[in-house]
């Protein structure tokens, strides 16, 4: 397994970035994975790791650069309850300035990335994401249909810029909610308007989640729920990302 930090120049600077790639001398395909709002940390690049160890090149860029490289923020290494108020001060008004132009100028410059890299091969990619990253994934592959083959979100919300284009999608979709965001009349609301869109699409309450399930560093951390992820992640890439 290789792994790099790159710089990735946007139209505002440049983003720095997490990757992870098998070490093996092939082109993989990539996999765009946007960080929680937490960003990246040693889960994430545990995470983008384990990922890339089934043959993807795995690109997690620092969404907040603008506001300076990672870590943007200090974190202690247990994210527990007690320290989020803090932090989230702190966050919200990133979180608030990172807009849906924003997103789509950033989301141009990274598949680009992933377009330039010898290790990763040509051809359509996957975007996943998880909190805001799970918002932003689903941002681009709206933007980008035809050139984003999958996307999947985590305990992510959806805004109406999404909403109201989902029948612009042409990648196949999972969406995967914590049981405390999403109550089962909201998922099924859900579900309706992505049937109507005509999406190709998974979208379920994970059982006994809570916001921030994937992410063993904070006290929402469910060992299922993060198996669960990867059981409904990784097939969602091998149907739709050819790999040699």
């Amino acid at each position: 397994m290789r792994t790099e930090t790159p710089h990735i120049p946007t139209a505002d600077g440049r983003a720095d970035a997490f990757a992870a790639f098998p070490d093996d001398g092939e082109r993989h395909p990539g996999v765009l994975m946007y960080p929680d709002a937490f960003g990246i940390r040693p889960v994430l690049r545990d995470m983008a790791q384990e990922l890339a160890g089934h043959g993807y090149y795995v690109l997690v860029p620092n969404i907040f650069y603008r506001h300076g490289p990672t870590p943007v923020i200090e974190l202690p290494e247990h994210i527990g309850e007690e320290d989020r108020p803090a932090i989230f001060a702190q966050l919200m008004p990133l979180i608030q300035a990172h807009t849906a132009e924003r997103t789509l100028s950033d989301a141009d410059a990274y598949l680009g990335f992933l377009a330039g890299r010898p290790e990763a091969a040509p051809g359509p990619v996957a975007v996943t994401g998880y909190c805001i990253g799970g918002l932003v994934a689903m941002r681009t592959a709206v933007a980008h249909p035809g050139r984003v083959a999958a996307a999947a979100a985590f305990h992510g919300p959806l805004a109406a810029d999404v909403t109201d284009h989902l029948d612009e999608l042409t990648a196949e979709i999972h969406l995967g909610h914590a049981e405390g965001d999403l109550t089962p009349e909201a998922l099924a609301e859900l579900n309706s308007t992505l049937d109507a869109a005509g999406v190709d699409y998974t979208s379920e309450i994970y059982p006994g989640t809570l916001h921030g399930y994937t992410m063993s560093d904070t006290d929402a951390f469910s060992p299922s729920g993060l198996r669960l992820h990867w059981d409904r992640l990784l097939p969602l890439l091998d149907r739709t990302l050819a790999k040699k």
